[in-house]
């Protein structure tokens, strides 16, 4: 097995249930600092094999015409995907990825009652809201996924908990599948709030109901603080509700992949400063 490399461009490969973002990160022309050059969003298919996943990520590296990785940090909710990722790595690339877990990093505070199940793509989210912390004690990340998670971070690299709750497309399809006669619709704001037909009274109740369900949760964690905290929206369907929600201050679409990357540099500084 190959020692783990320190070489670049680094690989942040986050695997979450519906799609696996990778990007590509090297050393600024200006400064150390470590900036996304490529990215790519694929949909996470557990039956993909570890050299169907190596052919896939030559194809997406050819038409980049970007480097192969030197080195590699994974997070993964989608066993088995992630460790058939670590294989097409290793077995195909000479890559001993760096692999997203509690246990692996001591600068992190998990405050839990069961530290070991919080999810990577969250302690990831944690590294990548460190920058909006600057006059907070506290950062809340809204991550909109297969499910929504917010995560509550502390200063001191505290993850104090969160809010699971179901993704915005997830309700979407359940609620087709159980009323045969309501269309497929997507999801986008219409004009206004009130529908003047079914497509609109549907995309008003999914996208603008659901803003106030994040409102409403960020509201009573606020509460719940003994600080101000600073609100971070992530994932597709930030997009969506982008300027709709009234309790979310920034939205940055690569924060789980930089957090990937800053996550990457924490724990290999001592191996690059010998």
């Amino acid at each position: 097995m190959p020692a783990r490399s320190t070489r670049f461009p680094l690989l942040a490969v986050d695997i979450g249930n519906t799609s696996t973002v990778l990007g590509l990160a090297e050393p600024s022309p200006l400064s150390d600092e470590l900036t996304l050059t490529h990215t790519w969003r694929l949909r996470s298919n557990r039956d993909l094999l570890p050299d169907d996943l190596a052919l896939q990520l030559h194809s997406l590296l050819n038409l980049s015409g970007a480097t192969p990785p030197g080195s590699a940090v994974l997070s993964s909710v989608a066993p088995p995907l992630g460790q058939n990722y670590l294989l097409a790595l290793r077995q195909h690339f000479a890559v001993e990825a760096l692999e997203v877990s509690a246990e692996n990093l001591p600068d992190v505070r998990v405050e839990l009652d069961q530290p070991t199940a919080v999810g990577a793509d969250r302690l990831c989210n944690l590294y990548g809201a460190g920058r909006y912390l600057d006059g907070y004690e506290y950062a809340v990340v809204v991550d909109f996924g297969t499910s929504t998670n917010f995560d509550v971070i502390g200063r001191g690299r505290r993850f104090l908990g969160g809010v699971l709750a179901t993704g915005a497309q997830v309700s979407a399809d359940a609620l087709f599948s159980r009323a045969a006669k309501l269309p497929r619709i997507a999801l986008e704001a219409p004009l206004s709030a009130i529908g003047k037909n079914t497509v609109h009274a549907l995309q008003s109740g999914l996208v603008y109901g659901y803003a106030e369900m994040v409102d409403g949760l960020l509201r009573r964690v606020r509460a719940e603080l003994d600080a101000p905290a600073v609100t971070v929206a992530t994932g597709g369907f930030a997009r969506t509700i982008q300027g709709i929600c009234r309790e979310i201050d920034h939205y940055d679409e690569t924060l789980t992949l930089r957090g990937m990357v800053e996550l990457w540099v924490s724990q290999t500084q001592g191996v690059r400063d010998r």
